[in-house]
């Protein structure tokens, strides 16, 4: 006796679903490695392009009152950034990857924003465990005290103890997860948005003018939170500056509420460009590491 095309379906679809639900533990793992390939991908490319506009910036930022930057040395502390960038980044997506989806399937649809602001998030924290004492070392280095990683580390370690490389950990968080949170949010839903519209999947332009978008928004929203946390990285066992309050009080008091706008247009320009270039690269490792994948055909089974 034969069973219907219908029953055959059924039974195939089972197979399929029971296959599916057997991957999930190995396709999370997939998931988390993927997006830190991706991430540390992005990464590196985004920092070694536009390393001498952050330095502008960080420089900016760092100085006092009416007092000149310096031009030269733009590059000073890339290869030790960039150290400190690979590891981070792959952190970063390899928690916001798996986070966001996990999130957009427990959410309803009408969350999905809330899913991309707390997926932001908890990358950002995941990676601040990194990504803060590769920032001390390259600040200080951008500002010229120190001229290589190495020493730096070392003397940071031996003037202000294993702290020292932390310092300024509470602003950095107070810049840094609302930065990322809201720059993967935009551009999750804009590209969401435009999908819908347009009825097909972007290209890389247009990924790149959105995640340009995300960037020049995000950043210039933060700036007054990263001159904070840049004055607090850079000042050194001087501490000149108590904590984040007695910072803020300071800069009013000495510099006027502009200096809190200090390096916007570096920070601007560097984090659009830099964000059409991370997410393109983003984007395109994913897509090409999804196209590496075994195919994982779907089991069927034929009655007759």
């Amino acid at each position: 006796m034969s069973t219907s095309l219908d029953d055959q379906r059924k039974i195939s679809a089972s197979f399929s679903i029971q296959r599916q639900q057997q991957q999930n533990p190995l396709d999370f793992l997939r998931i988390i490695c993927e997006g830190a390939v991706a991430g540390a991908a992005a990464g590196v490319v985004v920092e070694t392009a536009l390393y001498p506009i952050d330095t502008i910036k960080t420089r900016l930022q760092a100085v006092r009152g009416g007092g000149k930057i310096i031009l030269k040395g733009l590059y000073s502390g890339l290869a030790g950034n960039i150290a400190g960038v690979l590891p981070a980044s792959a952190i970063f997506v390899g928690v916001y990857e798996p986070a966001k989806q996990q999130l957009l399937k427990s959410l309803p649809e009408n969350l999905s924003a809330l899913a991309h602001l707390t997926a932001g998030a908890l990358g950002g924290a995941a990676s601040s465990i990194v990504r803060v004492p590769t920032e001390v070392v390259k600040q200080r280095m951008q500002t010229g005290q120190f001229i290589s990683a190495p020493s730096a580390v070392r003397a940071i370690v031996a003037k202000e103890g294993f702290r020292g490389l932390y310092a300024g950990y509470g602003s950095f968080l107070l810049r840094d997860l609302p930065f990322d949170a809201i720059q993967f949010c935009i551009y999750e839903q804009l590209r969401m948005g435009y999908k819908i519209a347009a009825k097909r999947d972007l290209n890389d332009p247009e990924n790149a003018i959105i995640g340009a978008f995300a960037g020049a928004f995000t950043g210039a929203i933060t700036t007054p939170l990263d001159v904070i946390k840049t004055r607090l990285m850079v000042q050194g066992p001087a501490n000149q500056y108590k904590g984040i309050y007695d910072c803020v009080g300071t800069i009013m008091k000495e510099e006027g509420p502009s200096a809190f706008l200090k390096g916007i247009g570096p920070r601007v320009l560097w984090i659009s460009v830099g964000g059409s270039i991370f997410f393109g690269v983003l984007e395109n490792t994913k897509q090409l590491l999804a196209q590496r994948r075994p195919n994982q055909n779907s089991i069927s089974v034929k009655l007759d």
